[in-house]
């Protein structure tokens, strides 16, 4: 990246269940007010909006826009599964750093229904075609079952046959994410939890109990960015910058490598992180806080090796000596994740993008991380989309 993208404001709403939250129009524009309102600038500023989301019609992005203002912008609709609201960030980063606009609109929103992820059109060939398929020759497939849960629990699965270690490895996690969401307003799900109490739940696909998996969502974040120019041109003066940015789709090793983890997006992971400390000139060692997709627990733990938080091998350590949170080496999802925050599709990349800008800010109240420096995103979508972004403070 050669021209400075600032993050000039961001904005998002509380989370909630299906059936509880407003038309995603409503919120939707909310979160763009609210990002405008903190960037200090009127919509008439913004030259290209990017809208993510899965669960909507062709352009829901217009509407939701058409919300805030009739300025007869490009909007532009984008879906990448649950990488959709990241991934249009990426897009309003790239528009702004190669210097078609200066100041640049990303939105995401999901009005999800109750109960699991599942397709809209049984007419046509599913994109997870080839995943199945390759989930199915590895362990099969249970269409009684939740499709994602079979994905990151097989996932899990793998791990465990080869590193040896036990099912409880992954329900701390989800203890760990109730913690932290005990401390965000923002959350679905802040109510404590304990080991027993997640190894109790009842079992959606060995090893994922009921608590270790995300909820289906409602919500809306939004964020502005702009250049160095636009900024200092308007009297801005955003603290926080993106330095690196990647993102990445599948590689023969997704289908062909005979692992879950590969299906479900390791590999994807591993390349766009390392693409984005060579190209901030960092190393994982310099992160300070890391909001990663843990849609199910076995997600973030091998998200932690994906990402190089810790060796290959190295989650149990991570976990059990506390590197995964306050105290430790790295506070992973500070938010409380996808799995206690909540995760309406399109609006969690940029949800994530919210909560790490406000710790760099150092305005994240109580779940603050002190002396955040450098904040790494992960967002991933089945099908595949990966995308990774390095946040720096000024």
């Amino acid at each position: 990246m050669n021209r400075k993208v600032w993050v000039a404001g961001v904005g998002m709403i509380p989370f909630s269940k299906p059936g509880a939250s407003e038309a995603y129009t409503v919120m939707g524009a909310n979160a763009v007010r609210q990002a405008l309102r903190d960037a200090g600038l009127q919509y008439e500023a913004v030259q290209q909006a990017y809208a993510g989301y899965v669960y909507g019609d062709s352009t829901a992005g217009q509407a939701v826009v058409y919300g805030v203002g009739l300025s007869g912008i490009p909007v532009f609709n984008v879906n990448n599964n649950c990488a959709s609201g990241s991934s249009a960030l990426f897009l309003a980063r790239q528009a702004v750093e190669s210097g078609a606009v200066e100041c640049a609109l990303a939105v995401g929103f999901e009005q999800m229904v109750p109960g699991a992820l599942k397709g809209v059109y049984e007419d046509r060939p599913s994109p997870l075609q080839d995943f199945v398929s390759a989930m199915s020759e590895m362990q099969g497939y249970d269409t009684a079952k939740p499709r994602a849960a079979q994905f990151f629990g097989g996932a899990g699965r793998d791990y465990m046959k080869e590193h040896g270690i036990g099912a409880d490895l992954f329900a701390r996690i989800a203890v760990k994410a109730r913690q932290h969401a005990a401390r965000n307003p923002y959350a679905v799900f802040r109510q404590p939890v304990t080991l027993d109490e997640v190894l109790a739940a009842p079992m959606i696909f060995d090893p994922l109990t009921r608590l270790q998996c995300c909820p289906p969502t409602c919500g809306a974040a939004a964020a502005i960015l702009c250049s160095d120019e636009f900024a200092r041109r308007h009297g801005l003066a955003p603290a926080v910058s993106i330095a690196a940015q990647a993102m990445t789709t599948d590689m023969p090793s997704t289908f062909g490598a005979g692992d879950m983890r590969r299906v479900v997006g390791f590999d994807m992971t591993r390349a766009a992180a390392d693409q984005v400390y060579e190209a901030a000139g960092i190393g994982p060692d310099d992160v300070d806080v890391v909001e990663l997709h843990d849609c199910f627990t076995a997600n973030e733990l091998i998200t932690y090796e994906g990402l190089r938080l810790t060796p290959e091998g190295g989650a149990e350590k991570f976990i059990l000596e506390g590197d995964n949170t306050y105290g430790g080496k790295v506070v992973t999802n500070p938010s409380g994740g996808l799995l206690s925050k909540g995760h309406p599709l399109g609006a969690t990349g940029l949800a994530q993008c919210a909560e790490l800008v406000w710790q760099l800010r150092g305005q994240a109240d109580l779940r603050q991380v002190e002396g955040a420096r450098l904040a790494l995103q992960h967002n991933l979508g089945l099908g595949g989309a990966c995308v990774v972004t390095l946040y720096q403070a000024a």
